[in-house]
């Protein structure tokens, strides 16, 4: 007799609309924390009003208190209060609105800059920074409550929050998630990958942990980059070379193709390679990996997987040649996973670390014998969380040994090389995200006076002042203001120390 209880079943999991995209709700993730640096990269679910504050639940909150978690695929935990004396018990209230903004108000004693300028409400837009002067910098962002759960990651994460994981692919982002789900499934799939991303995203690093995750693992894996490949000599680079070909004595060459039998082929920039050569590859790329070396007759295999990466439009690829990857995986680039800069941040820093004493003995605190966190100007990582990056990882990178090279002290700052090396949208907050850019005359130099002191933020005047080497003097010539009074006042307007001062919040 049949059971009729399959008939009545609520629903079957076939039957949902994954067509209709999930809700997603305003998320505050910690980038930089005076007391707490070991909580960069948690986030806390804002979908409603509430408050944030130092320690737990307060008889006068007027509505629900953030929780901080570690959300991951497999679950989140929530995280403890945050703590530090410079953060009051109540500190900001926050809303959602309806026309999709997040309204801020501060009550608190700690000042409260929103991109990077000093204000006491604002309404903020996924992307905006919140910074509790010396204590805290959030970063706004719109994600699901929970990561999805990922079916072919086959066990619980066995790396640290916001470590680098086993393959060196760093972030806790939903965007960095959702890529170690697609290299998973790729490398469990055996088929021939192309990877795709804008230049510096990280391919070859995706395209490594495929090969790791893979039965090939023990196998060798070969990288190449096909713009390297000598014009005329592309066959004989990719499938080798007979004895004796082309001239009497030349030794044999077993090629790329040969010398990844039985591993992974890696192919950066395949876009760069002309159709016709591209035409070159289809016999190897089917499944039994055929190919010929040059000046032999005979028909050889080699078992191999290829992946292929590009920054370029698939419609720059040969149509027969794309179809032979079956597996697509896309690396997102910084703009689509800006709350890991910090974290992104902090591991090329121990890795430039571990190659340089004077780094370390310099930038990072020490407990007993290991290394805590760097130290980090909360007014560099705001800049970063907000740079409009086009060379992703390498381009940080980059502004990082710049802020190593030309920071005065002994912590990472906004220096004036590094502001310099910023564009100008990182350079130029403001406060209600539905306001125009600030415009400029380009023919004309206007540089600041007395009048428009006001408009001085707080990066522009650290820049000044390290760029004259403490000098207020010197600073506020370089500002434009009328003494260095007027530069005293805009520091106590901004809480900035000046030369023999503490900033103290009380």
């Amino acid at each position: 007799m049949t059971s009729s209880t399959t008939l009545t079943e609520p629903s079957l999991l076939w039957d949902r609309n994954d067509l209709e995209p999930p809700a997603e709700h305003f998320h505050l993730i910690i980038a930089w924390s005076r007391e707490e640096p070991h909580r960069m990269g948690e986030a806390a679910l804002v979908d409603g009003r509430a408050v944030l504050g130092r320690g737990g639940p307060q008889p006068q909150d007027a509505a629900p208190r953030l929780t901080f978690h570690r959300q991951r695929p497999v679950g989140w935990a929530a995280m403890p209060p945050l703590e530090g004396p410079r953060i009051s018990r109540l500190q900001l209230e926050m809303e959602p609105t309806p026309d999709g903004l997040l309204a801020v108000r501060s009550i608190g004693r700690c000042p409260l800059l929103i991109n990077g300028s000093p204000a006491t409400q604002g309404l903020l837009k996924p992307g905006d920074t919140l910074t509790l002067q010396n204590a805290l910098v959030l970063f706004v962002v719109r994600r699901r409550w929970g990561l999805e759960v990922i079916q072919a990651l086959k066990e619980a994460p066995r790396f640290s929050f916001g470590d680098a994981d086993p393959h060196g692919i760093v972030g806790e982002s939903p965007a960095v998630w959702s890529l170690r789900g697609a290299l998973a499934f790729a490398a469990q799939s055996g088929n021939h990958v192309l990877v795709r991303g804008e230049s510096g995203a990280g391919k070859e690093l995706a395209a490594r942990a495929i090969h790791a995750l893979s039965r090939r693992r023990g196998g060798v894996f070969v990288a190449r980059n096909a713009a390297t490949f000598p014009e005329g000599l592309v066959d004989a680079e990719l499938f080798g070379t007979a004895r004796g070909y082309p001239n009497a004595g030349s030794p044999e060459r077993p090629g790329l193709i040969g010398e990844a039998d039985g591993g992974t082929l890696f192919l950066d920039e395949i876009g760069e390679l002309p159709p016709h050569l591209q035409a070159h590859l289809l016999r190897v790329l089917d499944r039994d990996g055929e190919y010929q070396r040059l000046g032999e007759p005979r028909v050889r295999r080699s078992d191999l997987r290829v992946i292929a990466a590009t920054n370029r439009p698939l419609e720059s690829l040969k149509h027969d040649f794309l179809a032979r990857f079956l597996i697509s995986v896309s690396v997102p680039g910084l703009p689509d996973r800006r709350e890991d800069i910090p974290l992104l941040l902090r591991h090329l820093l121990a890795a430039a670390a571990r190659d340089s004493p004077e780094l370390t003995d310099r930038f990072f605190e020490r407990r007993g014998d290991r290394l805590a966190e760097p130290r980090v100007a909360p007014a560099l990582v705001d800049a970063l969380l907000r740079h409009p990056y086009t060379h992703h990882l390498r381009e940080l990178e980059r502004l990082m040994w710049i802020a190593l090279g030309s920071s005065p002290d002994n912590f990472l700052a906004l220096t004036p090389d590094v502001f310099a090396a910023l564009r100008p949208e990182a350079g130029e907050p403001r406060t209600d995200p539905r306001a125009g850019p600030r415009t400029t005359d380009p023919g004309k130099s206007n540089p600041p006076q007395p009048s428009d002191s006001g408009s001085i933020g707080r990066a522009e005047i650290e820049a000044a002042l390290a760029e004259a080497q403490g000098s207020v003097t010197g600073a506020a010539r370089k500002l434009g203001l009328k003494n260095r009074f007027a530069l005293y006042r805009l520091m106590k307007r901004h809480g900035i120390a000046g030369p023999d001062e503490e900033t103290s919040e009380g």
